[in-house]
């Protein structure tokens, strides 16, 4: 009888863990997967107009970065996105900027300050307030900067890169790899992404 408890305690325990590590998957995998829909949204800009992607009629697809005023990794990539948004923006995948922080927790990316910074900066590109925080969580997004590159497909915009915009946040002499050039310039020559997920080095997003 004793035997039989134990046998059936070590069970229930084998039943825990396993529920507790598709719980750990499950929470690790949270947002979107490469090939996955990402469905729109409709923020508003520096600028006090609403956005959506549907606003983009003529658009191939989207370089979609989350990122903000006050973490140093997003400040050592602006001048990367501006890059960016001059280099693809006329080719059809133009930069659409989200600020995903709470400005309660972190009144230097309030929307005054976000406003402030896309005028000192000259941004080329919406910078738009994740107000209530609704849009990252979809997305996955963990830090700032995070990339995800999107394909418009008929009706759908697929996801096809997510992670960093480089192989070094830091410094951009440094760089080596340029992972989001390499995936658009894929994605515009009809090619298959081949490196479609890097880790996303920068600051936990707060909320």
């Amino acid at each position: 009888m004793k035997t039989f408890k134990i046998l059936t305690l070590l069970a229930l325990v084998v039943v825990v863990s396993a529920f507790a590590a598709n719980a750990v998957v499950k929470n690790v995998r949270n947002g979107y997967s490469i090939g996955d829909d990402a469905a729109d949204f409709y923020l508003r800009n520096v600028d006090n107009k609403m956005v959506s992607l549907k606003d983009y009629d003529n658009a191939q697809g989207f370089i979609v970065v989350f990122t903000c005023n006050t973490c140093p990794f997003s400040v050592a990539n602006e001048d990367r996105i501006i890059a960016l948004d001059k280099k693809y923006k006329t080719l059809g995948y133009p930069v659409i900027a989200i600020n995903p922080n709470n400005p309660q927790i972190k009144p230097g990316d309030s929307f005054k300050a976000m406003q402030q910074r896309a005028q000192d900066k000259g941004f080329s590109f919406p910078y738009l307030l994740d107000d209530g925080q609704e849009v990252y969580p979809k997305y996955g997004a963990t830090k700032t900067p995070h990339v995800y590159i999107i394909k418009k497909e008929n009706d759908r915009n697929t996801i096809k890169y997510i992670g960093a915009i480089d192989n070094n946040t830091r410094n951009e002499a440094a760089v080596t790899e340029r992972y989001v050039e390499d995936a658009v310039d894929a994605l515009l020559a009809g090619k298959n992404v081949q490196v479609t997920e890097t880790k996303a080095i920068g600051c936990s997003i707060k909320s």
